[in-house]
């Protein structure tokens, strides 16, 4: 044993190593023997780490580069969203910066977050190495934890999923008036998790995005406005049709509906006979966004202009559709 302990260590010897380095320092024969643990992997696990942080930097200040809108510009898309498909309707005006600077935004948080996961989980293996460890059973026990995680939090996976497939594939974004089944309403934020919307009423929604089924978007591509119109069984119905493709081309002709209105008017005829009369239908593209309004005064005028014509409606009231289409 005591011979164990006076044994000169070989690698005093050799000038390119810590061992010679530190006995040249010190003269101590086990300062020497332990300079590669005392020096060596200290100073390799030090520059691993600082060599993680300093790529961690630089991708987070590429990320922001590519996710940040122009000042001098802002109709201008971020370089991250170029690539992607966008259908923000150009009604939206000036929210389509805040639309684009949530998806950005959201988007590039989910690269930093993977930059990071991986840069430092690759840092973290390195360290491990140099201290000697088996890697094979923390892998193996990684895996299991993970695993276990997943099948513990698969919900929010799963909201965390969708939520990533919505921001890439833009199906909705802030400004966009869309139905998701639980509830109808314009959209104020998308989150990763939490999609937020706000109703006719004012009542403000939170709708996590794994629960997401199917998505209605009354603000993308066009849309159409829809008005029936009812009659009596006694009204001529030919006449009828003249006179409301005449009050409806003479309606989106003018202010405030020539700027919305996409294309000229189209009375479809008889959409359907009920037990107090009968309903004729009138449909016009849209700018997205625009039907309701559209609808609005277009009812008015082409009851105005029946009963300029004579006609007289029977009991009951107006009723307007309101559809879009990509």
């Amino acid at each position: 044993m005591n011979s164990l302990l006076t044994e000169t260590p070989t690698c005093i010897s050799d000038q390119a190593t810590w061992c010679f380095e530190v006995y040249r320092v010190t003269h101590n024969e086990w300062l020497a023997a332990s300079a590669g643990w005392l020096i060596a992997k200290p100073l390799k696990i030090v520059v691993i780490v600082l060599f993680a942080v300093l790529i961690k930097l630089v991708v987070r200040k590429i990320i922001d580069r590519v996710t940040e809108i122009p000042r001098n510009n802002n109709r201008r898309l971020p370089a991250l969203l170029r690539p992607l498909r966008e259908r923000a309707p150009d009604l939206l005006g000036p929210a389509v910066v805040e639309r684009r600077r949530q998806r950005a935004k959201t988007i590039g948080s989910v690269l930093k977050s993977l930059a990071s996961f991986i840069i430092y989980g690759l840092a973290f293996i390195q360290v491990l190495g140099e201290l000697g460890l088996n890697l094979g059973p923390i892998i193996a026990s990684a895996g299991i934890v993970g695993v276990a995680l997943g099948f513990g939090a698969q919900n929010l996976v799963k909201d965390f999923l969708s939520g990533m497939f919505m921001m890439l594939e833009d199906q909705y974004g802030v400004g966009d008036v869309i139905d998701i089944g639980s509830a109808t309403g314009t959209v104020e934020s998308v989150g990763l998790r939490i999609t937020t919307l706000r109703d006719v009423k004012g009542t403000v929604w939170y709708v996590r995005n794994g629960e997401v089924l199917r998505v209605g978007n009354s603000s993308q591509g066009y849309a159409n406005a829809v008005v029936d119109v009812p009659l009596v069984y006694t009204a001529d119905v030919d006449r009828a049709l003249d006179v409301l493709a005449a009050s409806a081309i003479a309606a989106v002709s003018a202010e405030p509906l020539s700027g919305d209105v996409l294309e000229p008017p189209e009375v479809l005829g008889v959409e359907t006979v009920t037990p107090e009369g009968m309903t004729i239908r009138v449909t016009v593209k849209v700018r997205p966004g625009r039907q309701w309004s559209v609808q609005r005064v277009l009812r008015a005028k082409v009851i105005s202009g029946l009963e300029e014509a004579g006609f007289d409606p029977p009991m009951g009231r107006f009723i307007g559709q309101a559809g879009t289409a990509q």
